[in-house]
């Protein structure tokens, strides 16, 4: 038990972070603010900043007289949805990123690990396929993406020996799987109108986000997110080995399949929102990881403040780069790929 003790404050000390937790957090807090306050007058109906603040204050305060008519229903109801989506969507694929790789113990692994990105990606196929409109493709999308995940857990769980193996490996077969599905869909489908509509869907975009997608993902992450956060220091002693987080007193089993539920929420409410959108779960944590350090105390929240300024900036070049949208996994691909690698010359310790 010493020994387990003994290497958990080592974590905690080589981040450096413990002393300057209030600094950390305020810059967290603010990157998103000014990245919030940058992403809003960019698009092809341009908004000036003040007119912005007066329409944002007007909705707070009933004695200042906003915008109304055309500007009032771009902020409100196509620019505002977007830039929210854009910031939930990088934060709960960064969280679930940091999750996954403390749980596996592993720096390469992704929030699509378990089937959750390939499930939702059926899902979202098959309802294009029965023509359901966005609510629709959303909540099957949800849907069968849990579904892929539950059956990873189910299956694996029948496998007694090395249960990490056992659940990387079944995870890697049910993906396998919705992806031939999806690929089967493709190949019936109308050349002319489904076909189209599921290739730019996995793609990746959040041209189509609404208001009310945007709370209904909200909530999701929420029920995923919150417990992940509280339970954000267990992450220190669950990335240990298996001995030394039960000589430490941990229930492994009950908090890895905690781990899996909250970030299969967070992946599944991304991905049924934006579509298919690679890279950012994985290379996020490694960024946060080099500036705060391994303690999941603070490299947890700030994951998140790093993964939603992120994935709004990339959302910001995807609607203004070109006259036509480029969609957001061709993006983060693009630039992910790069620094990945950069990452991986430039490393000198553990991760």
């Amino acid at each position: 038990m010493a020994k387990g003790v003994k290497k958990v404050q080592d974590v905690l000390t080589e981040s450096g972070t413990e002393g300057n937790l209030r600094k950390v957090y305020i810059v967290a807090v603010l990157l998103p603010i000014l990245a919030f306050l940058f992403s809003f007058p960019l698009g092809r109906f341009p908004i000036p900043v003040p007119v912005l603040l007066t329409a944002l204050a007007g909705k707070v305060f009933p004695f200042v007289h906003g915008p109304q008519g055309v500007i009032n229903t771009v902020i409100f109801e196509v620019r505002l949805p977007r830039i929210i989506a854009a910031m939930l969507v990088g934060a709960a694929l960064s969280m679930a990123g940091v999750a996954y790789q403390g749980m596996f113990k592993n720096p390469l692994v992704s929030p699509d690990i378990l089937g959750a990105s390939a499930g939702a990606g059926f899902g979202a196929a098959l309802a294009i396929y029965f023509s359901l409109n966005n609510l629709g493709i959303q909540v099957a999308a949800f849907a069968v993406s849990l579904l892929a995940v539950m059956s990873v857990y189910f299956l694996s769980s029948k496998i007694k020996r090395d249960p990490t193996l056992a659940l990387v490996l079944t995870g890697i077969l049910v993906a396998t799987l919705c992806s031939s599905f999806t690929s089967l869909l493709k190949y019936v489908a109308d050349p002319y109108d489904k076909l189209p509509a599921i290739t730019f869907w996995l793609m990746g975009s959040l041209a189509s986000v609404s208001p009310q997608s945007v709370i209904s993902a909200l909530c999701v992450m929420l029920l995923g997110g919150v417990p992940l956060y509280l339970l954000r220091w267990r992450l220190n002693v669950l990335s240990l080995s298996e001995e030394e987080s039960k000589t430490l007193g941990l229930e492994t089993g009950r908090l890895r399949l905690v781990v899996i539920i909250c970030s299969s929420l967070l992946t599944a409410g991304s991905v049924a929102i934006s579509g298919l959108i690679g890279w950012v779960g994985l290379i996020v944590p490694h960024l946060a990881r080099m500036i705060v350090g391994p303690n999941y105390k603070v490299l947890l929240p700030v994951s998140i403040a790093i993964g939603s300024v992120y994935m709004l900036l990339v959302d910001d070049l995807a609607r203004c780069l070109t006259s036509a949208e480029i969609p957001l996994g061709i993006l983060t691909s693009i630039i992910g790929a790069p620094f990945f690698f950069s990452i991986l010359l430039r490393g000198k310790k553990g991760w």
